[in-house]
């Protein structure tokens, strides 16, 4: 089995509506989102699956995300929180929907941190 990460991160806004600490106010963070995928064989070229493949599916997934206010965007402005949480598991799936394509190569684990001492490990 073969363990492949790659990072990457974005600068956004938010504010955890209800929430009755500081973090119920509108404020930012430089967020750092690393992806794990694993996969058993390796392809032709000796790769389970190129790193700019990977370079390139994490960043589609936080661009969606850079310089934005998070509350606005789907699904957080239907009512889900824009929490580390569920910020980690939209990004496994923007990244396992451009993977799905390369067989054999899953995405293990999201991991997003809102700082460098605070994270969350989303895996399936």
């Amino acid at each position: 089995m073969y363990e492949l990460t790659v990072e990457s991160s974005f600068s956004a806004a938010h504010c955890l509506e209800d929430h009755s600490s500081h973090c119920g106010r509108l404020h930012g963070h430089n967020w750092t989102v690393g992806i794990t995928v694993t996969g058993d064989h390796l392809n032709a070229a000796g790769m389970v699956v190129d790193f700019v493949v990977l370079k390139q599916a994490i960043r589609e997934a936080v661009a969606a995300f850079d310089h934005r206010y998070l509350n606005e965007l789907p699904p957080f402005c239907e009512g889900v929180q824009p929490t580390a949480e569920n910020i980690a598991r939209q990004i496994w799936g923007a990244v396992s929907a451009k993977l799905a394509a390369y067989a054999g190569v899953t995405v293990k684990e999201t991991r997003v941190a809102e700082s460098p001492s605070a994270w969350v490990v989303y895996r399936p």
